[in-house]
C-alpha cells in the first residue's frame, strides 16, 4: 500500500469582530478549526491542540567578579495565564508505534473544530517589548506511527479592555513649574511653565489638546515642546529593566526674553500604540505626556502628566459594545494586523 502524505496543516479562528482578526478578552470562548489536507490515505495516532497564554521577560547583564573576571547574569521570569490541551482525533499515548487504535484519514481536506474558554480573571494584553512579551497561541500536533509529528502554532490577540469612561481617567491633569537660571554670580529671571490636559485616559487615534502657558523672563531664547513617551518596565528576580520610547512630539515657537506663549488646545495625536498594561506582575506599559521648555546650555524645565491608553474610547452616547468592536478594528495597527502562523522546528 502506498502511504499518503500530509499536504497542509492549518489553524483558523472564528473571529468576533469586523476586522477579521482573532481578538478576544477574558471570559471569551476561543473557537476555530484545524484543517488537514492529505493526498492519498494516511493513518493517524492523534491530532491534538495545545493552547497557552503567558507573559515572559528575559534580559542579560554583564557582571564583574574581580581579577579581570566577568560573567553574564540572566534574568528571566514567566507568568502563565492559562494552559489548555485537547485531543481532536485518537488517544493520549504517542510514545509507541503500535498499529493498534490508528485512525484512517482519506485523501482530501478535513476540518476538526476546537473550542475553549479563556479565564474570567484579568489577562494581560498581547504585547511585544524590548525584553519581554505577552503571547497567546494555539498549537496543533499531528502524530503518526514511525514519523516525526507535524506541528503548527498560530497566535491570537487578547485585549484586556481599559474603559476610559471612568472617573479616574476622565479627571483633568495639570501642573506648574518654575526655573531660575544662574550664570556665575548673575541670576536671570525665571522661566515658568503651566500645562493642563482635559483627562488622563485616551485611545489611539485621538488627539490630546494641550493648554499651556510658557513665560520666559530669562535672558536666553527657549523653545516650548511636548512629547508622549511609552515606558516599558520588566521585572525578574527582584530586578527591573526599563525602556523609554518616544511615541509622538511637537514643537512650539521659539520664545525670546520677556515673551510669553500660550497654547489654547494645541493638538498632539496619539499614533497606533499598545494599550497600557497595568495588571501584569512582570511587565508594565505606561504612558506620559511631557510638556517642557528646551533651554540651551541648561537642564530643561518639564512637567510630566500621566496618561493611560485604553481600548474603549470616550462615548458620550452609543453602546459600549459598538465602541469596543469599532475600537478593536481601528487599533489593530500596533499588532501588525497579521499574527504569525508558523510550523515548529522539529
Amino acid at each position: 500500500m502506498v502511504l499518503g502524505k500530509v499536504k497542509s496543516l492549518t489553524i483558523s479562528f472564528d473571529c468576533l469582530n469586523d476586522s477579521n482578526v482573532p481578538v478576544y478578552s477574558s471570559g471569551d470562548t476561543v473557537s476555530g478549526r484545524v484543517s488537514l489536507e492529505v493526498t492519498g490515505e494516511i493513518r493517524v495516532k492523534s491530532l491534538k491542540i495545545h493552547a497557552r497564554g503567558h507573559a515572559k521577560v528575559r534580559w542579560t547583564e554583564s557582571r564583574n567578579a574581580g581579577s579581570n573576571t566577568a560573567y553574564t547574569q540572566n534574568y528571566t521570569e514567566e507568568v502563565e495565564y492559562f494552559n489548555h490541551k485537547d485531543i481532536l482525533i485518537g488517544h493520549e499515548r504517542d510514545d509507541d508505534n503500535s498499529e493498534e487504535g490508528l485512525h484512517t484519514i482519506h485523501s482530501g481536506r478535513h476540518e476538526y473544530a476546537f473550542s475553549f474558554e479563556l479565564p474570567q480573571t484579568p489577562l494581560a494584553t498581547s504585547f511585544e517589548g524590548r525584553h519581554g512579551s505577552v503571547r497567546y497561541w494555539v498549537k496543533a500536533e499531528l502524530h503518526r506511527p514511525w514519523l516525526l509529528p507535524v506541528k503548527l502554532k498560530k497566535e491570537f490577540t487578547v485585549f484586556e479592555h481599559i474603559d476610559i469612561n471612568t472617573p479616574s481617567l476622565l479627571s483633568p491633569q495639570a501642573g506648574t513649574k518654575e526655573k531660575t537660571l544662574c550664570c556665575w554670580f548673575c541670576t536671570s529671571g525665571p522661566i515658568s511653565l503651566s500645562a493642563k490636559i482635559e483627562r488622563k485616559g485616551y485611545t489611539p487615534g485621538e488627539s490630546i489638546q494641550i493648554f499651556a502657558e510658557i513665560e520666559n523672563c530669562s535672558s536666553r531664547m527657549v523653545v516650548p515642546k511636548a512629547a508622549i513617551y511609552q515606558t516599558q518596565a520588566f521585572y525578574a528576580k527582584g530586578k527591573m529593566k526599563e525602556v523609554k520610547q518616544l511615541v509622538a512630539n511637537l514643537r512650539g515657537e521659539s520664545l525670546s526674553s520677556g515673551k510669553t506663549e500660550t497654547w489654547n488646545g494645541k493638538q498632539l495625536k496619539i499614533p497606533p500604540v499598545s494599550p497600557s498594561i497595568l495588571d501584569c506582575s512582570i511587565i508594565r506599559v505606561e504612558y506620559s505626556l511631557m510638556v517642557y521648555v528646551d533651554i540651551p546650555g541648561a537642564m530643561d524645565l518639564f512637567l510630566n502628566l500621566p496618561l493611560v491608553i485604553g481600548t474603549i474610547p470616550l462615548h458620550p452616547f452609543g453602546s459600549r459594545t459598538s465602541s469596543v468592536s469599532s475600537q478593536c478594528s481601528m487599533n489593530m495597527n500596533w499588532l501588525g494586523l497579521t499574527l504569525p502562523e508558523r510550523p515548529e522546528e522539529l
